[in-house]
């Protein structure tokens, strides 16, 4: 059994500190892409550090989304985000990891884990997707665990297009914001227990990918926050305070 072990981190951030733990991609193999932007311009307005004014944002990122196709782990079967909770009235909180091999992920992962209680009160549906195979996410999910009918696999990284996550060398091994992972020193130690670098993406270059937090009220996006950084994630608090709190009618 292959375990990942904390004891020698640092003060560098939390990828650049477990980096030697992934694989070594041969440079001859490994063709990192530009910065991808999303199709859509979308503009933001953020009241506080994180909580989205639905006035800010184009009206065409629910349908976006909506469209994009991703592989359940539970069934391997393709399926349309919009199909995943109803686009009326439904509540979704849809977490998009960095990838399934990301240790920080695995930490994200136990948490929004640990909450289902409080989606499920609330009427809410969890949507964990990540980048890699569905293989790769059914590694996390038994390992971890996470349920599998909560995980998704987006190895094209379509709905990271869609939302515009930040991707590139330096978002993901020196950002600043990275550093806030120390904070949660013995819940990402807790969460990386069953860690295997077997659930990191074959295509090497998905490990640049960043992620995000958002909530949907059916097709309205109503929250938003992207990863400035590895392990630079949403506040559950923040999180909560939107989707369990909100009326769903």
């Amino acid at each position: 059994m292959a375990t990942l072990s904390l004891s020698t981190v640092s003060t560098s951030n939390c990828m650049h500190s477990l980096s030697h733990h992934l694989p070594k991609p041969s440079p001859f193999s490994l063709s990192f892409r530009p910065l991808r932007r999303s199709p859509l311009k979308i503009r933001l307005a953020v009241v506080g550090p994180t909580m989205a004014s639905s006035s800010g944002f184009n009206d065409a990122i629910g349908d976006a989304m909506g469209q994009v196709s991703i592989f359940s782990a539970a069934t391997g079967e393709e399926v349309l985000i919009k199909d995943l909770w109803d686009q009326d009235q439904g509540m979704a909180v849809v977490a998009l990891l960095r990838h399934f091999g990301c240790p920080c992920c695995w930490e994200l992962a136990s948490i929004l884990r640990d909450s289902t209680s409080k989606f499920e009160s609330s009427g809410v549906k969890l949507v964990a997707i990540g980048v890699g195979t569905t293989d790769k996410a059914r590694i996390l999910a038994e390992r971890l665990p996470f349920p599998q009918e909560n995980l998704y696999a987006d190895p094209g990284r379509k709905a990271y297009d869609v939302m515009g996550l930040y991707y590139g060398l330096a978002r993901t091994f020196f950002n600043p914001a990275s550093t806030k992972v120390f904070s949660r020193y013995e819940s990402l130690k807790e969460a990386v227990k069953n860690y295997t670098i077997k659930a990191t993406p074959d295509d090497r270059s998905s490990v640049l990918q960043q992620g995000g937090m958002f909530v949907f009220k059916g097709k309205k996006l109503i929250y938003a926050r992207k990863d400035e950084g590895t392990g630079d994630h949403a506040p559950l608090d923040d999180i909560l305070d939107v989707c369990c709190k909100v009326p769903i009618a």
